[in-house]
């Protein structure tokens, strides 16, 4: 392992100093502190699992690497010199430090509680990410788990960025730059207000005509659920009446039981009953998105991101299955 750097100054003369670099390995200054701590080589040795000739060695090369003599002999004694004792002070702070960087950058799940930052987005973590978060805070706790809602773009910027560990974000999108961990596909479905509240029943279809005359409560623009529904009008060659963007699902949810006007959103955000919206889809135009999970792509993965990812990839592909053989949004 590269060794700390100790310097030396040397006085050449009355009005200069030079900066002399000498390398001192680190593992050299652990013995040095093993023989300090232990009195004696033979300890020493015992004890760091070397033959005492080893660790003479290397005492011998710091010595001649520091200049300075760190042991005599008293007859049978061996005892640190005043330059030792300063030394080992040095050297205490400095493998301690060396240990500190080693702990804090450790790329060991087991051993790395450093705070995890997951982003997603508000829907997802509403109707899917409940008990997988749950069981993934037993599974790792000491680790503080920190949560941000934000759109598509936003968590991969942040991934980017190295704001976040991980996120699960709505497909497709630019994968260029990002390690991508496929969960499930999700349909989008389109919502007709209900003047009566509706508890059950299997999803509808509805003609591209009828689309065409109402008016809509979508996303933004620059959302990337946003630009799903748009290929699917443009592919269906309907221009949309939008009257509202929300960012909030749940909000839209409102906006169309109060009768303000159709809207489209994710199947998972549609289970609650009674609603007072009815379900629909256009035959041979379904609109899916992809979750996934992604993470930055880099030649240093944090290992705690996979394990956290891995995890969190088998719990919601397996509740999605779950999901999916639930009868309550079949296809009529």
């Amino acid at each position: 392992m590269p060794g700390a750097v100790v310097p030396i100054y040397k006085r050449r003369n009355q009005s200069q100093i030079a900066l002399a670099s000498i390398p001192v390995d680190i593992r050299q200054l652990e013995l040095f502190l093993a023989v300090m701590e232990s009195g004696s080589v033979t300890r020493a040795a015992e004890r760091v699992h070397l033959s005492p000739g080893a660790v003479s060695l290397q005492l011998h090369n710091l010595a001649s690497e520091l200049n300075a003599e760190l042991f005599v002999r008293c007859g049978k004694r061996f005892t640190p010199t005043p330059a030792a004792l300063r030394l080992s002070e040095l050297a205490s702070r400095v493998v301690q430090h060396v240990r500190e960087i080693e702990h804090e950058f450790a790329n060991d799940a087991s051993v790395d509680h450093r705070p995890f930052h997951l982003a997603t987005g508000a829907t997802t973590l509403i109707h899917r990410l409940g008990r997988p978060l749950r069981l993934l805070r037993k599974q790792f706790p000491q680790t503080s788990i920190r949560v941000t809602v934000c759109p598509t773009e936003e968590m991969v910027a942040g991934l980017l960025e190295r704001k976040f560990d991980l996120a699960l974000i709505s497909l497709p999108y630019d994968e260029t730059n990002l390690t991508i961990l496929p969960l499930y596909e999700e349909e989008l479905l389109i919502l007709r207000p209900s003047n009566k509240p509706v508890r059950s029943g299997p999803v509808g279809y509805i003609a591209p005509e009828e689309l065409a005359t109402q008016k809509f409560i979508l996303y933004p623009k620059r959302s990337n659920m946003r630009t799903i529904i748009d290929t699917f009008f443009r592919d269906l060659k309907i221009s949309p009446q939008v009257i509202m963007e929300a960012d909030d699902t749940e909000v839209i949810k409102k906006l169309v039981e109060t009768g303000f006007g159709y809207s489209i959103l994710p199947e998972s955000a549609l289970r609650v009953q009674p609603r007072f919206y009815h379900l629909f889809r256009v035959r041979e135009h379904k609109m899916m998105r992809r979750q996934a999970l992604a993470m930055a792509k880099t030649n240093y993965p944090r290992a705690l991101t996979v394990s956290i990812a891995r995890f969190l990839q088998a719990k919601l592909t397996e509740d999605h299955h779950s999901h999916a053989a639930q009868p309550a949004l079949r296809a009529g």
